[in-house]
């Protein structure tokens, strides 16, 4: 069983920066892939970036170049750091980790971007 539990979100100008973290419980956490999704109004819930549990990243078009996921094992912590935000990025950011059959979602966290 893995928690997560996201924080970092907020409201933020167009053009500005936000960090999101995760950090989720249990032992295994080095051995999950953890990604970040969000879910704008009246839209459904979409892929934004993944880690591998080697470190391989992989980004939603919209995302590459502006956003950069990382993790960091000793302290079972997923970031996302979001650059050059703009008001397209406004919405629920869910972080999830993926191991074997199971999947676990965090509660989510709210980005609201201002133009």
């Amino acid at each position: 069983q893995v928690q997560l539990v996201e924080s970092g979100g907020g409201l933020v100008q167009a053009g500005g920066s936000l960090r999101l973290s995760c950090a989720a419980s249990g032992r295994t956490f080095s051995s999950y892939a953890m990604g970040w999704y969000r879910q704008a109004p009246g839209k459904e819930r979409e892929f934004v970036a993944t880690i591998s549990w080697s470190g391989l990243r992989s980004y939603a078009q919209s995302a590459k170049g502006r956003f950069t996921i990382s993790r960091d094992n000793a302290n079972n912590t997923v970031y996302l750091q979001m650059n050059s935000l703009k008001p397209d990025d406004t919405g629920v950011y869910y972080c999830r980790a993926t191991g074997g059959q199971y999947t676990y979602w965090g509660q989510g966290t709210q980005v609201t971007v201002s133009s």
